[in-house]
């Protein structure tokens, strides 16, 4: 069985005054506060989501 790759993601901008849908993807990415780290599978799925918030969502290695 494959190892399931992981992604790290770290928010580095403020939901306050963005629209609610981009409010709405940091939370389901697991995001809520600024500076936090959250681990996620590497899926097509979460690498959209990341897409549409790219200025509010930052790769961390």
């Amino acid at each position: 069985m494959a190892a399931k790759k992981t992604i790290k993601l770290k928010q580095i901008g403020s939901p306050i005054r963005r629209p609610e849908s981009q409010r709405q993807i940091l939370v389901g990415l697991g995001l809520n506060k600024m500076h936090k780290v959250v681990e996620r599978q590497d899926t097509p799925e979460v690498r959209g989501a990341i897409a549409k918030v790219p200025h509010l969502v930052e790769v961390v290695d």
